[in-house]
């Protein structure tokens, strides 16, 4: 059995300006004034990363972390009051529904998640985009549970281990992800990674951080089944 980890957005969906919305809203709630700056575009960092980053670059102090906390806390009540917008602005990447599904139905592989939103973020995201089906939340890696990325591998594994009794390991985990931090989460984490050129970082990029196989995007769904199971072992490993 293979675990398949999907990273969100920009590899299944891209919500277009709605959680930088978002971050506007609770920042503006919890501080009484706007932010000046706004965390990276697409770099794949959790939430309560990307919140350090919000309140540094806008010269906020908030040495114990109270703050952020306050901040993470508010963000999936205010993402979940733009599902509309997120319809409207936002889109499923090319592939990424048959390419869901195709996981889902193929026996052996066990989908669920690996992100930098929190879980109830997640949930809305991918209910939005009626994606919620194809994947099993339970056994997921969230945000929610650790800010550092790589660690979410390891949570994942272990729920897994205990949801489906089999023991996952880098050997049969597999990250499907569009930037850099999923290349990183799978080296240091302990997952192969399969690399989508979907965002904003190129093939050649995703390839020379380490990505183990890189696709231009999900829509050939057959290659993308024979990588995930060459790459996890079940057939001769890929050249």
């Amino acid at each position: 059995m293979i675990l398949v980890l999907w990273d969100i957005d920009r590899t299944l969906l891209y919500v277009g300006d709605t959680d930088r919305l978002v971050y506007r809203e609770v920042f503006r709630e919890i501080m009484g004034r706007e932010a000046a700056r706004l965390p990276e575009r697409g770099t794949g960092v959790t939430m309560p990363l990307a919140v350090r980053e919000l309140l540094s670059a806008n010269d906020v102090p908030d040495t114990d972390g109270a703050i952020a906390q306050r901040i993470v806390e508010r963000l999936p009540e205010h993402l979940g009051r733009h599902r509309e917008g997120m319809r409207r602005s936002g889109r499923l990447m090319p592939g990424a529904s048959e390419a869901l599904a195709a996981v889902h139905q193929t026996a052996g592989l066990v989908p669920t998640v690996l992100t930098g939103n929190l879980r109830a973020s997640a949930q809305i995201k991918l209910a939005t985009f009626s994606l919620l089906r194809y994947v099993d939340l339970s056994v997921g890696g969230f945000a929610s549970d650790d800010p550092h990325r790589p660690a979410l591998v390891g949570i994942a594994q272990r729920r897994s281990t205990s949801a489906y009794a089999y023991e996952y390991s880098r050997e049969n985990t597999v990250i499907i992800g569009d930037s850099l931090e999923d290349v990183r989460t799978g080296k240091n984490g302990g997952a192969m990674v399969i690399g989508v050129a979907s965002g904003t970082t190129s093939p050649d990029q995703l390839t020379s951080a380490g990505a183990d196989y890189v696709l231009p995007d999900l829509t050939d769904v057959d290659r993308l089944l024979d990588v995930i199971n060459r790459l996890a072992g079940q057939s001769p490993r890929l050249k």
